[in-house]
């Protein structure tokens, strides 16, 4: 027999005999850890999740899908270098599958790259069919989003507009739709559209978007009516992971001014997650309680992620100024202001005060 024939027998044996004794270890109910980790996700349990993850992926390490777990993990506590492994390890082992790809178009995003993030998640689209249901309008809804970020407001119009054609009250959708009608200035549509997905969701989270569309169309006395609402409604979940701390956060720093209660929910937060959103919060958080140095580490810590976000920009500038670094608060601010985000009227403002 060939030599060399026969080294790789020996190879391949070795490794069927090491896949055969992983296989043994792994517990019959494979499928239902799957399940459970999933579950610990959508309750926000993401420490939880990330290290039942990681002992699944020891026992089944070719399996697609406990890489998805993972990376899901690891985006949600800010760990984007393993995220980008975890996903990368997706398509090695089936290439252009529709759960790497969404997750892929996700990293692109956060990593600055909207337009990268756009064409994976088109990819994507056109692995579904129009029945779906349940992928294709939250795909359209994302691609939206891409084109929203990179300033095509008109192209995203038409995305959102055939997904709720297509898919009726589509919640994500809607809440898009918002966001662009802000956008475009259109604060009364966003609020027509805000009130609907209010009305079919409980989310603290969906109340406190209606009352800032409020503020900006000139409804100051519903906005306060719909921010006392979202404030109870938030604090009776903010024990648990799954919360809305983070507009909490942003509630008590901005229109309650009550800076040492945001400082609090943010050390809470950032105590076991560090994501770019959370740090943006507890940046903020650190801004209004005047811990300006302390703030800008954390918001710069952030973006160095790559993330192009208008109300980071926003924050990174106002920190800047506040510490007297104009060049950077320039640099921030325009970024934010060019964004086209709920938050540009106020960087513009902003960027003009620089120059007086």
């Amino acid at each position: 027999m060939n030599k060399k024939f026969s080294a790789v027998l020996v190879i391949f044996a070795a490794f069927a005999a090491a896949q055969s004794a992983v296989t043994s270890a792994v517990p019959n109910n494979f499928d239902m850890e799957k399940t459970r980790i999933s579950t610990l996700l959508v309750d926000h349990e993401y420490p939880a999740a990330l290290e039942a993850a990681k002992a699944l992926n020891k026992l089944v390490p070719d399996d697609v899908m406990v890489y998805g777990l993972l990376t899901d993990a690891n985006i949600e506590l800010g760990n984007y270098h393993d995220a980008e492994i975890s996903a990368q390890w997706m398509l090695n082992l089936r290439p252009g599958n529709l759960p790497a790809l969404l997750r892929a178009a996700r990293l692109r995003e956060m990593f600055g790259d909207p337009e990268g993030a756009y064409e994976l998640m088109e990819l994507a689209c056109q692995s579904t069919a129009p029945t779906d249901t349940d992928q294709r309008p939250a795909i359209i809804t994302q691609m939206a989003h891409f084109r929203r970020a990179t300033g095509n407001l008109d192209a995203a119009d038409k995305l959102l507009q055939q997904t709720l054609t297509d898919f009726p009250g589509h919640a994500p959708a809607l809440a898009e739709l918002a966001q662009l009608r802000i956008a475009q200035k259109r604060y009364q549509d966003a609020v027509v559209l805000l009130q609907q997905l209010a009305e079919s969701s409980t989310r603290p989270k969906n109340l406190y978007q209606l009352a800032e569309a409020l503020q900006l169309a000139g409804r100051n006395a519903a906005a306060s009516k719909v921010f006392q609402e979202f404030e109870t409604k938030a604090l009776a979940e903010s024990a648990h992971k799954d919360n809305s701390n983070r507009e909490l956060i942003f509630y008590y720093a901005d229109h309650v001014h009550q800076p040492a209660q945001a400082l609090k929910l943010a050390y809470q937060e950032v105590a076991w997650r560090h994501d770019v959103y959370t740090l943006d919060a507890y940046a903020w958080a650190l801004h209004v309680n005047g811990q300006d140095t302390q703030a800008r580490q954390q918001v710069e810590t952030a973006l160095a992620v790559g993330v192009r976000d208008p109300k980071l920009f926003l924050h990174a500038g106002a920190i800047a100024q506040t510490l007297r670094n104009i060049p950077a608060a320039e640099n921030y601010l325009k970024k934010s202001a060019d964004l086209k985000g709920a938050e540009s009227e106020r960087a513009r403002t902003l960027l003009a005060s620089l120059r007086f």
